[in-house]
Protein backbone atom coordinates (compact mmCIF):
# COMPACT_ATOMS: atom_id res chain seq x y z
CA UNK A 1 0.00 0.00 0.00
CA UNK A 2 1.18 3.45 -1.07
CA UNK A 3 1.48 6.21 1.57
CA UNK A 4 -0.72 9.56 0.67
CA UNK A 5 2.20 11.61 1.18
CA UNK A 6 4.31 9.63 -1.36
CA UNK A 7 1.86 9.89 -4.02
CA UNK A 8 1.51 13.37 -3.70
CA UNK A 9 4.92 13.67 -3.61
CA UNK A 10 5.30 12.41 -7.37
CA UNK A 11 2.25 14.17 -8.96
CA UNK A 12 1.39 18.20 -10.20
CA UNK A 13 4.02 17.86 -13.16
CA UNK A 14 3.59 19.97 -15.52
CA UNK A 15 3.01 18.89 -19.56
CA UNK A 16 6.19 20.83 -20.32
CA UNK A 17 8.34 19.36 -17.69
CA UNK A 18 7.13 15.84 -18.92
CA UNK A 19 7.47 16.02 -21.90
CA UNK A 20 10.84 17.22 -22.01
CA UNK A 21 11.21 13.97 -19.51
CA UNK A 22 10.13 12.20 -22.58
CA UNK A 23 12.89 13.62 -24.68
CA UNK A 24 15.65 12.82 -22.44
CA UNK A 25 14.53 9.33 -21.87
CA UNK A 26 14.14 8.83 -25.68
CA UNK A 27 17.86 10.65 -25.88
CA UNK A 28 18.95 8.14 -23.54
CA UNK A 29 17.31 4.91 -25.54
CA UNK A 30 18.55 6.43 -28.67
CA UNK A 31 22.57 6.39 -28.14
CA UNK A 32 21.96 3.23 -26.38
CA UNK A 33 20.97 1.21 -29.41
CA UNK A 34 22.66 3.02 -31.87
CA UNK A 35 25.99 4.17 -29.74
CA UNK A 36 27.18 6.16 -33.27
CA UNK A 37 24.55 8.58 -32.84
CA UNK A 38 26.41 10.01 -29.76
CA UNK A 39 29.12 11.24 -32.62
CA UNK A 40 26.70 13.46 -33.88
CA UNK A 41 24.58 14.32 -31.01
CA UNK A 42 27.08 14.84 -27.92
CA UNK A 43 29.45 17.42 -28.11
CA UNK A 44 32.71 17.08 -29.25
CA UNK A 45 34.58 20.08 -30.44
CA UNK A 46 36.76 19.02 -32.91
CA UNK A 47 33.58 17.97 -34.88
CA UNK A 48 31.55 20.94 -33.48
CA UNK A 49 32.33 22.66 -36.91
CA UNK A 50 31.04 22.04 -39.04
CA UNK A 51 28.12 19.81 -36.75
CA UNK A 52 27.30 23.12 -35.10
CA UNK A 53 23.84 21.29 -34.21
CA UNK A 54 25.28 19.40 -31.15
CA UNK A 55 25.47 22.60 -29.24
CA UNK A 56 21.71 22.03 -28.76
CA UNK A 57 21.85 18.59 -28.52
CA UNK A 58 24.20 17.71 -26.37
CA UNK A 59 22.30 19.23 -23.70
CA UNK A 60 19.69 16.18 -23.79
CA UNK A 61 21.69 13.14 -24.48
CA UNK A 62 22.37 11.36 -21.43
CA UNK A 63 24.68 8.52 -21.91
CA UNK A 64 24.37 6.62 -18.32
CA UNK A 65 21.71 5.32 -16.78
CA UNK A 66 22.44 7.51 -13.60
CA UNK A 67 22.41 10.49 -15.33
CA UNK A 68 19.16 10.31 -17.35
CA UNK A 69 17.42 8.94 -13.88
CA UNK A 70 19.04 12.20 -12.29
CA UNK A 71 18.15 14.75 -14.76
CA UNK A 72 14.47 13.37 -14.90
CA UNK A 73 13.70 13.63 -11.56
CA UNK A 74 15.53 17.44 -11.17
CA UNK A 75 13.65 18.41 -14.22
CA UNK A 76 10.29 17.26 -13.05
CA UNK A 77 10.73 18.19 -9.35
CA UNK A 78 12.33 21.49 -10.06
CA UNK A 79 9.83 22.51 -13.03
CA UNK A 80 7.34 21.82 -10.38
CA UNK A 81 8.30 25.19 -8.70
CA UNK A 82 9.59 27.11 -11.46
CA UNK A 83 7.09 26.50 -14.32
CA UNK A 84 4.14 28.44 -12.55
CA UNK A 85 6.33 31.42 -11.69
CA UNK A 86 7.68 31.93 -14.76
CA UNK A 87 5.07 30.67 -17.11
CA UNK A 88 5.83 27.68 -19.67
CA UNK A 89 7.04 29.81 -22.41
CA UNK A 90 9.48 31.19 -20.51
CA UNK A 91 10.29 28.33 -18.78
CA UNK A 92 11.39 26.75 -21.90
CA UNK A 93 13.04 29.86 -23.37
CA UNK A 94 15.07 30.29 -20.12
CA UNK A 95 16.42 26.14 -21.14
CA UNK A 96 16.86 26.56 -24.42
CA UNK A 97 18.97 29.47 -24.01
CA UNK A 98 20.58 28.36 -20.82
CA UNK A 99 21.53 25.41 -22.54
CA UNK A 100 22.94 26.84 -25.91
CA UNK A 101 25.09 29.65 -23.83
CA UNK A 102 26.79 26.92 -22.01
CA UNK A 103 27.24 24.48 -24.57
CA UNK A 104 28.99 27.55 -26.51
CA UNK A 105 31.08 28.19 -23.60
CA UNK A 106 31.95 24.55 -22.83
CA UNK A 107 33.37 24.54 -26.72
CA UNK A 108 35.51 27.41 -25.96
CA UNK A 109 37.16 25.95 -22.64
CA UNK A 110 37.79 22.45 -24.35
CA UNK A 111 39.54 24.09 -26.97
CA UNK A 112 41.01 26.24 -24.88
CA UNK A 113 42.13 23.72 -22.85
CA UNK A 114 43.66 21.67 -25.50
CA UNK A 115 45.91 24.29 -26.72
CA UNK A 116 47.06 25.01 -23.27
CA UNK A 117 47.70 21.23 -22.49
CA UNK A 118 48.47 19.95 -25.56
CA UNK A 119 46.12 16.81 -25.20
CA UNK A 120 43.80 15.92 -27.87
CA UNK A 121 41.39 14.23 -25.40
CA UNK A 122 39.83 17.82 -24.73
CA UNK A 123 39.27 18.00 -28.75
CA UNK A 124 37.42 14.51 -29.04
CA UNK A 125 35.92 13.86 -25.54
CA UNK A 126 31.99 13.63 -26.09
CA UNK A 127 30.64 15.55 -23.52
CA UNK A 128 26.95 16.00 -23.16
CA UNK A 129 23.76 15.78 -20.28
CA UNK A 130 21.48 17.72 -19.02
CA UNK A 131 23.28 19.13 -15.54
CA UNK A 132 23.66 22.27 -16.90
CA UNK A 133 20.18 22.71 -17.38
CA UNK A 134 20.14 22.05 -13.55
CA UNK A 135 22.40 23.62 -12.52
CA UNK A 136 21.00 26.66 -14.19
CA UNK A 137 17.56 25.58 -12.62
CA UNK A 138 18.74 25.41 -9.28
CA UNK A 139 19.98 29.20 -9.55
CA UNK A 140 16.23 29.84 -10.41
CA UNK A 141 15.28 27.88 -7.25
CA UNK A 142 17.76 30.48 -5.37
CA UNK A 143 16.24 33.04 -6.84
CA UNK A 144 12.57 32.69 -6.04
CA UNK A 145 12.68 30.93 -2.48
CA UNK A 146 16.28 31.99 -1.28
CA UNK A 147 15.03 31.57 2.38
CA UNK A 148 13.29 28.22 2.21
CA UNK A 149 15.15 25.59 4.16
CA UNK A 150 14.64 21.95 3.30
CA UNK A 151 13.58 19.96 5.77
CA UNK A 152 15.92 17.23 4.77
CA UNK A 153 19.66 19.10 4.09
CA UNK A 154 18.68 22.19 7.24
CA UNK A 155 20.00 24.92 4.38
CA UNK A 156 18.58 27.53 2.63
CA UNK A 157 17.83 27.07 -1.02
CA UNK A 158 19.74 30.17 -1.85
CA UNK A 159 23.10 27.95 -0.92
CA UNK A 160 21.97 25.04 -3.78
CA UNK A 161 23.33 26.15 -6.71
CA UNK A 162 27.02 27.27 -4.71
CA UNK A 163 27.07 23.51 -3.23
CA UNK A 164 26.43 22.27 -6.60
CA UNK A 165 29.34 23.83 -7.97
CA UNK A 166 31.37 22.92 -4.46
CA UNK A 167 30.67 19.30 -4.65
CA UNK A 168 31.23 19.28 -7.91
CA UNK A 169 34.75 20.63 -7.88
CA UNK A 170 36.02 18.41 -4.98
CA UNK A 171 34.21 14.33 -7.48
CA UNK A 172 36.64 16.34 -10.06
CA UNK A 173 39.68 15.13 -7.77
CA UNK A 174 38.73 11.76 -8.03
CA UNK A 175 37.84 11.03 -11.39
CA UNK A 176 39.50 10.78 -14.23
CA UNK A 177 37.13 12.57 -17.15
CA UNK A 178 35.90 15.49 -14.85
CA UNK A 179 36.51 17.57 -18.14
CA UNK A 180 33.65 15.45 -19.28
CA UNK A 181 30.73 17.34 -16.66
CA UNK A 182 32.73 19.92 -14.59
CA UNK A 183 32.86 23.07 -16.56
CA UNK A 184 29.07 22.25 -18.30
CA UNK A 185 27.96 22.22 -14.47
CA UNK A 186 29.99 25.63 -13.81
CA UNK A 187 28.94 27.43 -16.87
CA UNK A 188 25.33 26.18 -16.75
CA UNK A 189 25.05 27.88 -13.25
CA UNK A 190 27.10 31.31 -14.15
CA UNK A 191 24.70 31.10 -17.60
CA UNK A 192 21.72 31.12 -15.36
CA UNK A 193 22.33 33.71 -13.25
CA UNK A 194 23.28 35.88 -16.39
CA UNK A 195 19.89 35.34 -18.26
CA UNK A 196 17.96 35.93 -14.85
CA UNK A 197 20.04 38.31 -13.72
CA UNK A 198 19.89 40.70 -17.19
CA UNK A 199 18.01 39.09 -19.85
CA UNK A 200 14.63 37.58 -18.11
CA UNK A 201 12.01 39.78 -19.47
CA UNK A 202 8.78 40.16 -17.60
CA UNK A 203 5.07 40.40 -19.42
CA UNK A 204 4.03 42.83 -16.98
CA UNK A 205 6.48 45.30 -17.46
CA UNK A 206 8.93 46.78 -20.00
CA UNK A 207 12.09 46.18 -17.46
CA UNK A 208 14.22 42.92 -17.75
CA UNK A 209 16.48 40.88 -15.00
CA UNK A 210 16.96 40.74 -11.38
CA UNK A 211 18.51 43.92 -9.46
CA UNK A 212 17.92 43.20 -6.30
CA UNK A 213 21.39 42.42 -4.00
CA UNK A 214 20.28 39.17 -2.61
CA UNK A 215 20.56 38.07 -6.21
CA UNK A 216 24.08 39.69 -7.12
CA UNK A 217 27.13 37.55 -8.30
CA UNK A 218 28.73 37.62 -4.90
CA UNK A 219 25.53 36.41 -3.15
CA UNK A 220 27.04 32.87 -4.42
CA UNK A 221 30.17 33.05 -1.82
CA UNK A 222 29.83 33.11 2.04
CA UNK A 223 29.64 36.70 3.67
CA UNK A 224 33.15 37.02 4.56
CA UNK A 225 33.93 37.04 1.22
CA UNK A 226 31.73 39.57 -0.67
CA UNK A 227 33.95 42.51 -0.07
CA UNK A 228 36.40 40.91 -2.56
CA UNK A 229 33.84 40.34 -4.55
CA UNK A 230 32.23 42.48 -4.98
CA UNK A 231 34.46 44.92 -6.31
CA UNK A 232 35.53 42.51 -8.84
CA UNK A 233 32.02 41.78 -10.01
CA UNK A 234 31.35 45.54 -10.35
CA UNK A 235 34.24 46.01 -13.09
CA UNK A 236 32.93 43.09 -15.22
CA UNK A 237 29.45 44.24 -14.88
CA UNK A 238 30.90 47.66 -16.07
CA UNK A 239 32.94 46.09 -19.12
CA UNK A 240 29.91 44.31 -20.36
CA UNK A 241 26.88 46.39 -19.32
CA UNK A 242 28.88 50.26 -19.69
CA UNK A 243 27.03 51.54 -22.75
CA UNK A 244 23.11 50.07 -21.32
CA UNK A 245 24.32 51.55 -17.95
CA UNK A 246 23.25 54.89 -19.13
CA UNK A 247 19.71 54.20 -19.93
CA UNK A 248 19.33 52.57 -16.82
CA UNK A 249 20.42 55.69 -14.93
CA UNK A 250 18.17 57.28 -16.82
CA UNK A 251 14.83 54.99 -15.12
CA UNK A 252 17.01 55.39 -11.88
CA UNK A 253 17.45 51.94 -11.24
CA UNK A 254 20.99 51.14 -9.37
CA UNK A 255 22.73 47.63 -8.38
CA UNK A 256 24.49 47.33 -5.18
CA UNK A 257 26.48 50.38 -4.45
CA UNK A 258 25.04 52.47 -6.89
CA UNK A 259 26.07 50.73 -10.22
CA UNK A 260 23.21 51.10 -12.73
CA UNK A 261 21.16 47.78 -14.15
CA UNK A 262 19.91 47.86 -17.62
CA UNK A 263 16.47 47.69 -17.84
CA UNK A 264 15.35 46.43 -14.23
CA UNK A 265 13.01 47.00 -11.98
CA UNK A 266 13.71 46.05 -8.00
CA UNK A 267 10.04 46.17 -7.25
CA UNK A 268 9.55 43.77 -9.58
CA UNK A 269 12.63 41.65 -8.33
CA UNK A 270 10.81 41.84 -4.55
CA UNK A 271 7.36 40.89 -6.40
CA UNK A 272 8.64 37.80 -8.25
CA UNK A 273 9.81 36.71 -4.94
CA UNK A 274 6.60 36.70 -3.32
CA UNK A 275 5.00 34.92 -6.32
CA UNK A 276 7.15 32.25 -5.77
CA UNK A 277 6.73 31.63 -1.92
CA UNK A 278 3.27 31.95 -2.74
CA UNK A 279 3.77 29.54 -5.59
CA UNK A 280 4.93 27.31 -3.40
CA UNK A 281 2.97 27.44 -0.56
CA UNK A 282 -0.21 26.84 -2.75
CA UNK A 283 1.75 23.69 -4.25
CA UNK A 284 2.43 22.91 -0.83
CA UNK A 285 -1.39 23.00 -0.22
CA UNK A 286 -2.28 21.27 -2.62
CA UNK A 287 -0.08 18.02 -2.03
CA UNK A 288 -1.21 18.50 1.51
CA UNK A 289 -4.98 18.64 0.46
CA UNK A 290 -4.41 15.52 -1.74
CA UNK A 291 -2.78 13.59 1.19
CA UNK A 292 -5.77 14.15 3.39
CA UNK A 293 -7.95 12.99 0.65
CA UNK A 294 -6.02 10.03 0.21
CA UNK A 295 -6.01 8.98 3.72
CA UNK A 296 -9.98 9.30 3.95
CA UNK A 297 -10.21 7.14 1.24
CA UNK A 298 -7.98 4.99 2.37
CA UNK A 299 -9.92 4.82 5.70
CA UNK A 300 -13.24 4.60 3.88
CA UNK A 301 -12.05 1.31 2.37
CA UNK A 302 -10.81 0.11 5.16
CA UNK A 303 -13.68 0.41 6.79
CA UNK A 304 -15.69 -1.58 3.76
CA UNK A 305 -13.82 -4.29 4.21
CA UNK A 306 -14.02 -4.85 7.90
Amino acid sequence: MSSPAGTSLFTGFTKLCKGLAVILVGGHILVQILPASVNALALIPARTIPFAWNLITAGYIEQTVYGVVVSTLGLLFMGKLLEPVWGSKEFLKFIFIVNFLTSVCVFITAIALYYIMRQENYLYMPISGFHGILSALLVGIKQIIPDQELSLLKIKAKWLPSIMILLSIAVSFFTAESAAYLPTIIFGTYMGWIYLRYMQSKTETKHRGDPSDDFGFSSFFPEFLRPVIDPIASIFHRMFCGRSDTSGEAHGYTLGGGAPLPGSDPIEASRRRERGARALEERLASEKLASARSTEELKKDAAENV
